[in-house]
């Protein structure tokens, strides 16, 4: 059996590494370091909503999120639908104008748009810091979770599974680049929508059916079917804090963002927002009703996150088994190489040539410094990733927090707000990441929220307030979209 479950998988990994070559080969003719990094932005429609869904669907959707269904029941389902319109929002407020400014400042990274308009060195140190510090966590949560996948249905234990995954990982990533990432994206979204439906139809057909798994349901757990859940875990204050965490504060998540630098031209984004939130919306729905009606064939699980790992190997035959398996790989591996290309053009472009930035280096020499730092900082996150938590989507909610609580206010108010100034970008960066830590770290929640909203809300008032003292000038960034 576990042969017949592998085979997929092994297909599934020869052709991710064999998109990796051929966007190696690829970058061989152009700009090679800003291919490696945005592929010299040339994405349709068709691979920019792939691109943005698949890196926004990581181990939370087709793991974690699946896993808090199956311990809360039917309103993790309802709360995960929060993330439907996620990739409108992303397009939709920072795609054009990202895409103006990424051409006329030549920006390959969030902190280049910063930049062009804050003019502030300080800005662009701190906003690489936090993003370097925030995917340490968030990739942890990503390798965590390919390595419990590994070891729940294929027997490999643990930390080997680790090490085969994320080094595997690694290696594709660093060769491949940007364009190897947006070509397996795209692969990878496709295998994530065909392994999602596939699931869903079987544990549907293994339980009897609808009817037979609802009645099964309220024989453990009436509040299984209740919209609060459990004990009322699942109140008001909790879905709000929702909807900002992973629905509106996607648009201060550095590895979402980029994606808006990198289109060919308006009908890209147009198609790219239909077909975006169509794959968003079924993978989102498929997979967190998998976790909640998987309950009803297997009720004994200790470790919530191994629902979906459980079910394949017990509802499945092996060889689709092997198919399934091969989804929550994509979806892993696609967000671990938009966030490793992400540090990596961070450390290279906004720090290391920020210390000598007058002295000149070729393409060949920047593209193979930047595979050496994303072989070295996925080294980094293997050894945070060692001894892993319960329940790996409060880890994933922890670095989307931080992000957020960063990034949003100096891009959108950067973006949009003609008054905005480094003094205020940077007490608000400050603020955000500091109130953050506080409330996280000793759990403070004002009226039930989750910790993202008071300090989006201190991030606001502290950018408000200290920008009446900085100096502002001309807005580079809204005068650019004029040209």
């Amino acid at each position: 059996m576990i042969s017949n479950i592998t085979i997929p998988i092994y297909i599934y990994l020869i052709f991710v590494f064999a998109l990796s070559i051929y966007a190696y080969a690829k970058r061989k003719k152009t700009n090679q370091f800003t291919d490696y990094f945005i592929g010299n932005r040339t994405m349709g429609g068709f691979l920019l909503a792939m691109t943005l869904a698949a890196t926004y669907i990581s181990a939370s959707s087709f793991i974690g999120g699946p896993g808090a269904a199956y311990k809360y029941g039917l309103g993790w389902v309802l709360l995960s639908m929060i993330q439907i319109p996620t990739v409108l929002i992303s397009l939709g407020i920072l795609g054009k104008k990202f895409a103006i400014l990424a051409r006329k400042y030549n920006a390959i990274t969030l902190s280049d748009i910063l930049y062009a308009h804050y003019k502030s060195k300080m800005v662009v140190w701190l906003a690489s810091v936090a993003l370097i510090i925030a995917f340490i966590i968030g990739m942890s949560a990503q390798f965590i979770a390919g390595a419990h996948l590994l070891e729940s249905s294929v027997n490999i234990p643990y930390h080997s599974g680790l090490l085969i995954f994320s080094i595997g990982t690694v290696i594709y990533t660093a060769f491949g680049g940007f364009r190897a990432s947006i070509l397996n994206d795209a692969f990878q979204g496709l295998v994530m929508i065909i392994g999602a439906v596939l699931l869903l139809i079987a544990i549907i057909y293994n339980g009897g059916g609808i009817t037979s798994i609802v009645y099964r349901l309220k024989e453990i757990d009436p509040a299984l079917l209740t919209p609060q859940g459990p004990n009322n875990f699942l109140d008001f204050p909790f879905m709000a804090s929702f909807w900002v965490l992973v629905c509106f504060g996607v648009i201060g998540l550095p590895h979402t963002a980029v994606r808006c630098m990198a289109y060919k031209d308006s009908k890209a984004v147009h198609k790219g927002i239909i077909i975006g939130t169509i794959v968003v919306t079924v993978i989102m729905l498929t997979m967190h009703l998998s976790g909640v009606l998987g309950r009803a064939i297997i009720d004994d699980l200790t470790v919530p996150d191994l629902i979906i790992p459980t079910l394949i190997v017990n509802v499945l035959p092996p060889f689709a088994a092997g198919i399934f398996l091969a989804a929550p790989l994509a979806a892993i591996m696609s967000t671990i190489n938009a966030q490793l290309l992400q540090v990596s053009s961070v450390i290279i472009k906004d720090l290391f040539l920020s210390i000598k930035p007058t002295k000149k280096y070729n393409d060949k020499i920047l593209t193979r410094i930047s595979i050496a730092i994303t072989f070295i900082f996925g080294g980094i996150v293997i050894v945070a990733s060692w001894n892993p938590p319960e329940m790996i989507i409060w880890l994933n909610i922890l670095a989307f927090g931080g992000l957020e609580a960063v990034f949003l206010w100096p891009l959108v108010l950067g973006l949009y707000w003609e008054k905005a100034n480094a003094t205020g970008a940077i007490c608000s960066m400050f603020a955000g990441a500091i109130s953050y830590t506080l409330f996280v770290a000793y759990n403070i929640k004002l009226y039930s929220l989750h910790q993202i909203i008071p300090s989006l809300i201190i991030g606001l008032v502290v950018f408000m307030i200290a920008n009446m003292f900085g100096n502002t000038g001309k807005n580079y960034a809204l005068d650019s979209t004029q040209n």
